[in-house]
């Protein structure tokens, strides 16, 4: 466990993929629900929106569903699946290494948006005086949306789960990691050809998988169960090794075992007997006759 993980680790968000899923479906109901976009276009990424006071926007653009996004069977199936996958990432890394994952893919998307209007700004002047900063700024807007934080999810859980079977188009079995080559090279595909406003979505969304690949390349070759038996055998080494300040009388556990567990002394107790807080208000008083 990392120190920032021992410090911030009680604020990880649980079923965060459930969270997210439950915000695509929210998008998508307001897309179908107004065909002209209108209130769309106050929740996109706008980073000149953002500067002139509306902060709203680097929340509410997680709402908003990629252009081109197909009909309800297909958008029903797309959350399902990114749900599953993502569950799957939460088991097996842990809930606060998986926020981290996701917040730092939507951090790298806002910034590479205000990156993106620097440089338009640098070498686009006289496109953006043409159509007025407002309408050139929402134009570029629509290409930062949740689709490739998608993807860069779907990268992981195949660099993650690389022997594990899908079927394609529900009949065909193939494994994760072909998929995740045939994703990759799709979004290269996409990257050099598309305009220098998507470029910029796409090279911010999936840094986020870069950074991970890197940072997680020496455990790529380990399936979950050893994963899961690493950082077991991390925590009995701290446990056995280590030197805690807090252990519970009743069960044994440790701040090691659980960082965001309370432990309080018994007042009713006679000697300094501790308590974890599932246990503080249980336990028999021990008292010396």
């Amino acid at each position: 466990m990392s120190p920032f993980e021992r410090k911030f680790g009680k604020y990880a968000i649980k079923n965060l993929s459930f969270i997210l899923v439950l915000c695509y479906g929210v998008g998508y109901l307001l897309q179908m629900m107004d065909r002209s976009n209108t209130l769309l276009s106050f929740l996109t990424l706008n980073p000149y929106a953002i500067l002139h006071g509306q902060i709203w926007r680097l929340v509410t653009w997680i709402l908003v569903p990629p252009p081109g996004s197909g009909g309800l069977f297909l958008t029903l199936i797309m959350l399902y699946f990114y749900c599953s996958i993502g569950t799957s990432l939460e088991r097996t890394w842990g809930t606060y290494r998986y926020n981290v994952y996701l917040f730092q893919g939507m951090l790298f998307t806002i910034l590479g948006s205000f990156l993106l209007m620097a440089f338009c700004y640098l070498f686009q002047a006289d496109t953006i005086a043409k159509y007025s900063p407002e309408v050139f700024f929402y134009m570029i807007s629509i290409a930062f949306s949740t689709y490739y934080i998608n993807m860069s999810i779907f990268l992981a859980f195949a660099a993650t789960f690389p022997e594990a079977q899908v079927l394609l188009m529900f009949i065909i079995p193939i494994k994760v990691k072909w998929l995740g080559v045939i994703y990759a090279i799709m979004l290269g595909v996409e990257f050099l050809g598309s305009s220098v406003y998507y470029k910029f979505a796409i090279a911010a969304s999936l840094f986020n998988f870069v950074v991970f690949f890197f940072t997680s390349r020496n455990m790529m070759h380990l399936n979950p169960k050893q994963i899961h038996r690493r950082q077991e055998f991390k925590r009995d080494v701290r446990r056995n090794t280590g030197i805690t300040k807090h252990k519970c009388a009743i069960c044994g556990r440790t701040e090691v075992d659980s960082p965001q567990m309370q432990f309080r002394f018994c007042s009713k107790c006679d000697g300094n007997y501790e308590y974890c807080e599932e246990h503080l208000y249980t336990h028999t008083h021990i008292k010396r006759s």
